[in-house]
């Protein structure tokens, strides 16, 4: 499904990806990959920091659909908006089971290989959390500062 675009002629305005995939890791990275192509579009290239914190924060939060929030049969959904006014892009991943998250990530015990992809999206992300979602599951949303783009 091609992003819907609606800038302003000062650059102003707001765009947007919709998208669902499978809650399979090779989901979880076909979000990111998705999500980094997006924001390229909106101007920020892959290898800027806004580009990276928002491809770090849809990895997480898709690994964690893809690993903790899946349900037999079921996508997960990623919603990527950018606020061109505000420079934020909210990253949403919705999936299919409605335990939340824990709302304090701390760091696992030494020697864990996992456990740190909250810990993560709370450090880049300006703020994050979840709410419930109808008919059925979770949305696990998160703002990330981006700034203006390279190109308005």
């Amino acid at each position: 499904m091609p992003a819907a675009c609606r800038f302003g002629p000062d650059g102003e305005g707001l765009a947007f990806l919709a998208r669902q995939f499978a809650s399979t890791p090779r989901g979880a990275r076909m979000a990111r990959r998705a999500a980094v192509r997006e924001v390229g579009r909106w101007g920020f290239g892959p290898m800027t920091d806004a580009s990276c914190a928002v491809a770090l924060v849809v990895a997480e939060l898709a690994a964690n659909a893809a690993c903790h929030g899946r349900v037999r049969g079921r996508n997960f959904h990623l919603r990527l908006e950018f606020d061109a006014s505000s420079g934020r892009v909210r990253v949403e991943v919705s999936d299919a089971l409605l335990v939340g998250p824990p709302l304090d990530p701390g760091l696992p015990p030494d020697g864990r290989e996992s456990g740190r992809g909250l810990f993560l999206v709370d450090v880049v992300a300006l703020r994050w959390g979840w709410t419930p979602r109808k008919p059925i599951g979770k949305t696990v949303w998160a703002e990330v500062a981006v700034g203006r783009p390279d190109r308005a």
